[in-house]
């Protein structure tokens, strides 16, 4: 008698910083979150129990950096578990996809005696045997050169500027990079909607502290469009949103990948000049929803999906960068 091997189907595994992405990602792609417990002992340590087999499976898991510093690193070592459990239970390949990477912004030694701690991340992903990574708007794209493993850096850009197609008149529109940083990210842009652009140099006096902004560009009458990649207390955004107004500008809305919103930063947005904030769902979104009526949500879920079917399938990832998936 033989028997013929049944080809292998995709298993979407949730873990806890981020069960609604997990949820959407596999309706995309008409599958159901397997079956997994994440639990935490009253001892702080986490374990893992996999609820359903996995045997010769591709297995997804579904996991973001967010919850602050003492959440985040909870999670992380979920991941952690999650990989190596996958790879104890005979899975074929395990994929994490990571929308919002953490410690991304600790890419390089910029100060004396600091940890290179994304390149720690990536060691620590490989070594509990992750086969490949899927992330959105990396802070430093450079950090894809520090894992041994597939790596796809997928962009929030296409889906982005749909969003400004339908929401937006973009024939007064500018987009303005808060910091030199973002300057190749809002060019790119504003080259596609043949706009132009201006950016926003800052000093800093401490990390998470701007104390002088310096605009290069005129913004008068313009619809400005702060781009940036992750909102993290928002300082930056609120007095970049000033300084626009103070220069001529019509409107100020920012526009950013990655909403972290630490600390009392919606309040700082709810007092900001901002008409408007535009972020994706790469973190969990609706309790700043609840809080701050400015925000507006934009849903990754069909990207991430279409890319784990593209994955799957073996099929080119690159599409993605340049086309909006709704």
């Amino acid at each position: 008698m033989s028997f013929q091997k049944q080809p292998n189907s995709i298993k979407i595994l949730a873990g806890n910083s981020h069960p609604e992405l997990a949820e959407a990602i596999a309706r995309s792609l008409s599958l159901d979150v397997s079956n997994i417990s994440a639990i935490e002992f009253s001892n702080r340590e986490s374990a893992i129990l996999l609820g359903e087999s996995i045997r010769d499976e591709d297995v997804y898991i579904i996991q973001t950096g967010c919850g602050g510093q003492e959440k985040l690193n909870d999670y992380l070592m979920e991941t952690l578990l999650m990989i190596h459990a996958c790879k104890a239970a005979s899975a074929r390949k395990v994929t994490a996809v990571i929308p919002n990477f953490p410690y991304a912004r600790q890419d390089r030694k910029d100060k004396s005696r600091v940890a290179i701690t994304a390149k720690l991340m990536a060691n620590l992903l490989t070594t509990a045997g992750c086969s490949h990574v899927i992330t959105m708007d990396l802070h430093a794209s450079q950090i894809q050169g520090f894992f041994s493993i597939p790596v796809d850096n997928l962009y929030a850009e296409p889906i982005v500027l749909q969003y400004i197609k339908e929401t937006e008149n973009y024939d007064n529109l500018m987009f303005v990079s808060p910091d030199a940083g973002g300057a190749k990210r809002v060019a790119s842009l504003a080259e596609k909607l043949d706009t132009q652009f201006a950016l926003i140099h800052k000093e800093r006096a401490k990390a998470n502290e701007v104390s002088r902004m310096v605009l290069v560009g005129d913004v008068t009458d313009k619809t400005c469009i702060l781009i940036d990649d992750m909102a993290d207390t928002c300082g930056t955004l609120c007095k970049a949103s000033d300084l626009l107004l103070e220069k001529g500008a019509k409107d100020v809305v920012a526009i950013v990948t990655h909403g972290i919103f630490s600390g009392d930063a919606i309040n700082k947005l709810n007092n900001s000049s901002l008409k408007s904030i535009v972020c994706t769902n790469s973190l969990p979104m609706s309790q700043f929803a609840e809080l701050c009526s400015k925000l507006s949500i934009i849903d990754i879920s069909p990207i991430l999906g279409e890319a784990i079917r593209r994955l799957h399938n073996g099929e080119s990832v690159s599409y993605l960068f340049s086309n909006a998936v709704m």
